[in-house]
């Protein structure tokens, strides 16, 4: 028979859980809801760390935990610090015994593991003034003058781009941790720390299970932040401020997640099949560590039967250091759909090569579409065994970079998004099929001859063979290429000299003696037709059908009215002459090297006719992601 609790600050740690006697924490409801209960948590200010004792046994037999409707429910990572003792100016320390942590201490742990290429000695730990972060220092010297920093560089781009409002820059932070205390220094300037609301992370998450395998729990409604998560390669335990750890069926909903140190949502994979080896043992690449955890992930059930198919909709996350959504493995046959991902590594206190708004790996049939993803370092990160991926009808504007796809063979589809950073996209990969974007800024595309990755069989996590990443077998479909002003590799053209069908390449390949070497020297097809390219974006040279005006500027901007986001965008006279049509399993020749057909989740055929606005198409429609879209000025509502 299931049973709902009831949650309350107004009820008691010997309480039933009942509504007139609610508990006093999630955390005891945590420990005795079964498959089929709900928890029901009131107003309030929770700070603790839930760990679920229990899953759900089914979709229809889950946990859910769930904010009561109308009320706001926050759970912290951190604790209200008011124990400041002034230094000297506007300097203030706070001396806290080390059992205050208990096991975990923040202050103590540095930012660590796999890809980590910068971190000037900084720790997990934060402290907030008002809701705020601040920054962390070095010394004790900086403090008392601390660098207004304005600028600063991308690590990937090389360029300078802009850090987060030089006012809030010179609030920091400095610690000192002995046998004994732990000893927290920070400038408040005109703040006075016992009078303000200042909170310290403690806590590594605010809902992630201790256990692997805790499945089918629902979490709805509440507000999770300031949680001290640590660095979340994917040759390491993953765990978010929430988090499913390595289990199946979650359903995260309708939540505010913000302020986690590193990753805000994991789905990803759990410690035994590798904890940050390469960094510790030092002996081979992450690389190969990477491919070891894969078969080591086979071991311990690495499956659709037990692994994986969340849902992580509808929830607004920002203000986190590594990753809005990361995942390794875990992440397999999930949605991800109507979420508001930004400020997503731009305080950049540290520096690592797996920062995005989504970061995942082996990201087999998952389905991410209808998100708005801004201001972070980087938009989506999909690398390795991206097969059977869609990412659909997603907004991006205001990143350092829009989407990175790396080292995967495919199929998976880029369909009716809107890219608009100067550097739009990363192609690193084959396979893929791209159909009717905006790509306004440029793509660099390279091939990975030297790092052979797993394909899969057809919606399964069943490995079926390696392959490096040839370049090519790409098809690009009804897509609106602009350029600007000092952007250069926008448009389709490095892929000249390329060929233009199977046949072709087979052809090519046996033209001389060999093996795997001659493979290596032929470029594989590519399938290009029906695009336009503006303001400078260069087209393939063997494209037959496209819209090409060098000159003319469409004027591309995003604008933002409150929550509604808007597409303005200028269109040539001749833009409504060509249309493109609607592409399926039937019009994409299957990718080569996994010698798979694109396809839905389920295997049925897929059918790429539905708009960024969700308008259903009938049949051929003007280029790009909005079937509205006219020559002339267009002002269109894309979000809100």
């Amino acid at each position: 028979m299931a049973h709902t609790y009831f949650v309350s600050k107004q009820g008691s740690t010997q309480g039933k859980g009942t509504k007139e006697a609610p508990f006093l924490t999630i955390s005891q409801a945590a420990e005795v809801a079964a498959a089929g209960d709900t928890v029901i948590v009131h107003e309030g200010e929770y700070r603790e760390w839930v760990k679920p004792k229990f899953g759900g046994i089914s979709d229809h037999r889950r946990i859910t935990y769930q904010a009561a409707e109308g009320e706001k429910v926050i759970i912290k990572g951190s604790e209200r610090i008011q124990s400041w003792e002034k230094v000297e100016g506007s300097i203030w320390k706070t001396v806290l015994p080390n059992e205050f942590f208990g096991e975990y201490n923040p202050y103590k742990e540095e930012i660590f593991g796999d890809w980590v290429v910068y971190n000037p000695g900084r720790h997990l730990g934060d402290v907030y003034l008002n809701g705020k972060s601040f920054y962390e220092k070095e010394t004790y010297e900086q403090l008392v003058n601390p660098e207004i920093v304005t600028e600063v560089l991308d690590h990937w781009t090389r360029t300078v781009v802009p850090s987060h409002d030089p006012e809030q820059t010179k609030y920091v932070w400095f610690t000192e941790v002995d046998e004994e205390n732990t000893t927290i220094f920070a400038n408040f300037h005109d703040y006075d720390p016992n009078e303000e609301l200042v909170e310290i992370n403690v806590r590594k998450s605010c809902f992630y299970p201790e256990k692997t395998g805790i499945n089918y729990i629902t979490v709805r409604g509440f507000e999770m932040a300031q949680a001290a998560t640590p660095w979340t390669p994917p040759t390491a335990d993953q765990p978010g401020l929430i988090g499913a750890h390595w289990s199946k069926g979650w359903i995260i909903e309708d939540n505010i997640i913000h302020d986690s140190k590193c990753s805000a949502i994991s789905i990803g994979k759990e410690g035994s099949t590798g904890h940050n080896f390469r960094t510790i043992r030092k002996d081979k690449p992450g690389y190969q560590y990477q491919l070891e955890s894969v078969f080591k992930a086979k071991q311990v059930g690495w499956s659709k039967e037990k692994i994986g198919s969340h849902i992580i909709r509808n929830n607004t996350i920002y203000d986190c250091g590594q990753n809005g959504i990361v995942g390794h493995l875990g992440c397999v046959f999930s949605e991800i759909y109507n979420n508001h991902i930004y400020n997503i590594a731009l305080k950049r206190e540290f520096y690592g090569h797996e920062i995005a708004g989504i970061k995942l790996h082996a990201a087999i049939d998952v389905q991410i579409y209808d998100n708005r993803i801004h201001d972070c370092s980087l938009g989506t990160w999909l690398d390795w065994q991206v097969q059977g991926t869609r990412v659909s009808r997603n907004i991006y504007y205001r990143n350092n970079r829009d989407l990175f796809i790396e080292v995967t063979s495919g199929p998976h589809i880029v369909d009716h998004n809107i890219l608009t950073a100067d550097y739009a996209f990363d192609n690193h990969a084959q396979g893929g099929a791209y159909i009717n974007n905006i790509i306004r800024g440029k793509m660099v595309h390279l091939k990975m001859l030297d790092r052979a990755t797993p394909y899969h069989e057809p919606h399964s996590t069943e490995v079926a063979g390696f392959a490096p990443v040839y370049g090519g077998d790409d098809r690009f479909y009804n897509n609106i290429f602009i350029g600007d002003e000092g952007l250069d590799r926008v448009g389709t053209s490095h892929f000249n000299g390329y060929t233009t069908s199977l046949e072709e390449y087979i052809e090519t390949v046996h033209q001389e003696d060999g093996d795997h070497d001659v493979f290596n020297k032929v470029e594989q097809p590519v399938y290009i037709n029906k695009n336009a390219y503006f303001n400078g974006a260069v087209q393939f040279e063997r494209e037959k059908e496209n819209i090409v005006s060098d000159e003319f500027n469409p004027n591309i901007r995003i604008i933002e009215e409150g929550n509604e986001v808007y597409l303005s965008i200028d269109l040539p006279e001749d833009f409504e002459t060509l249309q493109g049509e609607v592409h399926s399993t039937d019009t994409l020749e299957r990718v080569r090297i996994v010698d798979a057909d694109f396809e839905n989740p389920d295997g049925s055929k897929v059918i790429i006719d539905t708009d960024l606005l969700g308008n259903q198409k009938q049949g051929n429609t003007v280029l790009g992601p909005i079937s509205q879209l006219k020559k002339g000025s267009n002002h269109i509502k894309v979000w809100g």
